[in-house]
């Protein structure tokens, strides 16, 4: 169980089929175990969360994790609460926080390269919770894990459709990663303004990946037998006039999931919505995005058990 222990986690792409396999196969230990009994594995471990931009599950769930696991947590808090307020920069926050000796620090801010940037600073192991753009491991990890639960833990050959805002979902580009090294099927559906980036896309198709990029959800919608819905993000525009002008370009409602007739699909987001699902939809049975919500509480606890070394 050492595979991951004092490992910062930064990046899909660091991990081996084998981690990833312990990763859903911990979860699944701890989610039976929780059914059971009151988890209290790690009194006396500490979490420390800071978080740079805004977040609801992320936080929520890292937190959660950790007192659901006899632990506690320690929240850096909003910019006028911090010594952020103060003038304080990233390099002192992370370095401050890490000499409180915390068992593991989650960061998520909005630059590309910051989660590495704390990694490198502190000596404590960092979690990435979304460093701008680049990436969101967990968020990658605990949606294969719903995919695997859901599919009574097969993957082996799926077809994924991605379909938003492709270029900035950070969420997107840890996941493609993840399927990637099971054989699935991917299929990008955006518009031709936030397409997966093109490193991604050719990295993935020079590993032998099936990759189609298209605009039409329908069609994708058709052969998927998993549905990942994005928004389109506006916080990512540098200004209202270039949002404007893909924001709704894909709206999920069940008349379209009736059209396709494929009741077997699992339809996923990794919230917040804004309107890219209608609120029809959440009826569905194979709507399952608050049920991601739900494994992300037992994927983040594997994940604390694992990276800090106390699993039991």
């Amino acid at each position: 169980m050492g595979e991951l222990q004092g490992v910062d986690i930064l990046s899909a792409g660091q991990f081996t089929r084998e981690q990833i396999e312990l990763v859903l196969n911990t979860t699944a230990g701890i989610r039976r175990r929780r059914r059971d009994e009151q988890l209290k594995m790690y009194p006396g471990m500490i979490l420390v969360t800071t978080f740079f931009e805004p977040s609801s599950r992320t936080r929520g769930s890292f937190q959660a994790a950790a007192l659901r696991l006899g632990g506690g947590y320690i929240d850096m808090g909003s910019e006028k609460v911090s010594s952020l307020a103060k003038g304080e920069d990233f390099n002192d926050t992370i370095r401050t926080y890490d000499r409180l000796e915390p068992d593991v620090i989650v960061v998520r801010h909005p630059e590309i390269g910051s989660a590495q940037r704390a990694a490198d600073l502190a000596r404590s192991p960092v979690i990435n919770a979304g460093d701008g753009t680049n990436e969101h491991p967990t968020q990658g990890l605990l949606d294969l894990y719903t995919i695997w639960s859901l599919r009574k833990k097969k993957l082996e050959g799926l077809t994924i459709a991605l379909c938003g805002d492709l270029k900035n979902g950070r969420t997107v580009h840890s996941g493609v990663r993840f399927y990637s090294h099971f054989g699935c099927r991917l299929i990008f559906v955006s518009p031709d303004t936030l397409k997966m980036p093109t490193e991604i896309t050719e990295g993935l198709r020079s590993e032998d990946v099936s990759v189609v990029e298209t605009s039409n959800l329908i069609a994708a919608m058709k052969v998927a037998d998993v549905l990942y819905m994005t928004r389109i993000q506006k916080e990512r525009f540098d200004n209202e006039s270039n949002y404007r002008k893909v924001s709704g370009s894909y709206i999920l409602t069940p008349e379209m999931v009736e059209r396709v007739n494929r009741p077997k699909m699992l339809i996923l987001h990794p919230l917040p919505r804004i309107d890219e699902i209608a609120r029809g939809v959440d009826d569905l049975p194979n709507a399952v995005y608050f049920e991601q919500v739900r494994c992300g509480l037992y994927l983040r606890m594997a994940l604390l058990a694992l990276v800090s070394g106390r699993l039991s």
